[in-house]
C-alpha cells in the first residue's frame, strides 16, 4: 500500500500544481485517523474528468459520467498501484435506488460530501499539510464510535439500499453503534433491500463475514430486520433447540453465532459461508424428543442443508467453484465423527477433498462452539502430519492401457476394476505395478 499512497499523494500534488483543489477522501481518511492501514486511496477534486485524463494520460474512465477516473502506475518491480479520482459533484434523483439520475459537477467540497453515506466516510485530508476537512461532524462520530447517516437517513438509504448493510458492516468492523435515527431508517426500509443486485449483496455480506466481526455483524443484521430479508434460512435457526448432550451452548442460531465469532479475519470466503450455512438444514428437519429415552433429531439435515446451501449460493450469484466448495463443506461436516472407524482408503479419500484444510477448520470451530471435544480434529491433524503426501494421494499403479494389455476389451467395467485396484493400494494391500496387475489377473480368474 506504500506504492498506492505515494501515487495518491502524487496525484494530489499534480492537480494542485495545475490550479486544482485535491484531497484524500472517504475510507482512507477514516482509517488514517484510526491508525489503520487503508485498503485503498481515493482522491476528490474540482478538476473535471476530462481535465484529470488530460493530466494523467494513462488513466481509465471507469465512471466518467459520475466523474470517476482511475489513475494507474506500475513500479519497476511490476507492481501496479491505482487510485480513483472523483470530481466534486452533487447527485440529483435515484430512481433505481443505486445510481443518480443526474450528476452535477461541483466546485466545492461542501457540495460533494453531503451526497456521501456516513459522516465517518465523508472526511477529507490534505496530504501535503495533513489538515483534515470535516464538514459533517465525522471526527466527532469517530471519537464517539457512531455510524451516522449524513443528513436525512431515509434519503441516504433510498439513494442506495446497499448502504443499510454497509452501516451494519462498519458498525461491526469498527465496534461502533449505529445512531438511533439511522438505525430506525434501516428497520423502516429493510424490506426494500431486494432492489439491490444479488452480486452487490453477496459481496457486502462476504466482507461482513471475513473482516473479523462476523458474529456482531449478523446480530446487527437480525436486529435491523435485514437478516430475515437477506437470508431467511438463517433467521429460521433462531429458537431451534438442539440435544443438550451435544450442544450445551443452546439453539442452532446461538451455535452458528459462536462459530462466526471464531472465524479469523481476512480468511477464506468459502470457509466463512460454509460456517454460516453448515447447519442450515436443521430447521426443516427438526424432530423433537418423543419420549424419556429419545432426543431431538435432525435426520437428513446434511443432505437437506447441502441442497439449501447450493440454492442460496446460486441466488447470490456465486461462481460455480465457490458454490461447489461451500456445498462440499456443508455436505461433509459430519463425517469427522466417523474418522476413527474409517478404513485407510476412506480416510485418505476424505482428507484428499479439495481444500481439505477448510473442512478441518470448520470442524474445529464446530467442536469449539458446542461440546468442545477435539479428539477427531486432533486425530485427523496427526494423520496428516505423520502420513507422507505420496501415501495419501499415491500415483495410480495401472491404467486402462494396462487392462487392455491383459486382453480386456474397453467397457464400463474398467472403472470398477481400476477403483478396486486403487482401494487395495490406499489400504496398503498392494504398492507396486506388478502387484496391481497380479490382483487384476487373480480377480479375472
Amino acid at each position: 500500500m506504500i506504492l498506492t499512497r505515494a501515487l495518491a499523494e502524487g496525484v494530489c500534488r499534480t492537480l494542485r500544481e495545475n490550479g486544482h483543489r485535491a484531497y484524500f477522501v472517504g475510507g482512507c481518511v477514516r482509517d488514517i485517523l484510526l491508525g489503520r492501514e487503508p485498503a485503498d486511496y481515493d482522491v476528490s477534486t474540482d478538476a473535471t474528468p476530462d481535465r484529470v485524463q488530460q493530466l494523467f494520460p494513462r488513466s481509465l474512465a471507469i465512471g466518467a459520467q459520475f466523474g470517476v477516473i482511475l489513475v494507474q502506475e506500475d513500479s519497476a518491480e511490476g507492481e501496479r498501484a491505482q487510485v480513483e479520482v472523483a470530481t466534486f459533484r452533487s447527485d440529483v434523483g435515484y430512481s433505481d435506488g443505486r445510481h443518480p439520475d443526474r450528476v452535477l459537477f461541483a466546485t466545492s467540497p461542501q457540495e460533494d460530501v453531503v451526497r456521501r453515506d456516513f459522516t465517518i466516510n465523508a472526511l477529507m485530508l490534505d496530504p501535503e499539510t495533513n489538515v483534515v476537512l470535516d464538514l459533517v461532524g465525522g471526527r466527532d462520530d469517530l471519537r464517539a464510535g457512531i455510524i451516522r447517516a449524513i443528513g436525512n437517513p431515509d434519503e441516504r438509504f433510498r439513494e442506495d439500499k446497499l448502504r443499510m448493510i454497509r452501516a451494519v458492516r462498519f458498525a461491526a468492523r469498527l465496534g461502533y453503534s449505529i445512531e438511533p435515527a439511522t438505525f430506525t431508517a434501516i428497520r423502516k426500509l429493510a424490506k426494500e433491500i431486494h432492489q439491490v443486485s444479488a452480486e452487490r449483496i453477496r459481496d457486502e455480506l462476504t466482507k461482513l463475514l471475513t473482516e473479523g466481526s462476523a458474529r456482531r455483524g449478523f446480530e446487527l443484521l437480525d436486529e435491523a430486520g435485514l437478516l430475515q430479508e437477506l437470508l431467511p434460512e438463517i433467521a429460521r435457526t433462531k429458537g431451534v433447540e438442539q440435544p443438550p448432550q451435544f450442544h450445551p451452548e443452546g439453539d442452532v442460531w446461538i451455535h452458528t453465532l459462536l462459530m462466526l465469532e471464531g472465524l479469523p479475519p481476512n480468511g477464506s470466503l468459502t470457509l466463512a459461508w460454509g460456517v454460516l450455512l453448515h447447519d442450515v438444514g436443521k430447521p426443516p428437519t427438526f424432530s423433537p424428543a418423543s419420549g424419556p429415552n429419545t432426543r431431538i433429531r435432525f435426520d437428513g439435515h446434511v443432505e437437506v442443508g447441502t441442497r439449501m446451501a447450493e440454492e442460496i449460493c446460486k441466488r447470490l450469484r456465486f461462481s460455480n467453484a465457490d458454490t461447489e466448495q461451500v456445498a462440499a463443506l456443508v455436505a461433509n461436516h459430519l463425517r469427522f465423527k466417523d474418522v476413527h472407524e474409517m478404513k485407510p482408503s476412506t480416510l485418505k479419500r476424505f482428507v484428499s477433498l479439495d481444500r481439505f484444510q477448510e473442512h478441518l477448520a470448520l470442524h474445529r470451530l464446530d467442536c469449539l462452539s458446542s461440546h468442545r471435544n477435539l479428539e477427531a480434529y486432533e486425530f485427523v491433524s496427526r494423520f496428516l502430519a505423520e502420513t507422507p503426501p505420496e501415501q495419501v494421494r499415491p500415483p495410480r499403479l495401472i491404467s486402462g492401457d494396462d487392462l487392455k494389455s491383459l486382453g480386456l476389451r474397453p467397457s464400463p467395467r474398467f472403472k470398477d476394476i481400476l477403483a478396486a485396484v486403487e482401494e487395495a493400494q490406499l489400504n496398503g494391500v498392494i504398492s507396486t505395478r506388478e502387484e496391481a496387475l497380479r490382483l487384476v489377473e487373480n480377480s479375472l480368474k
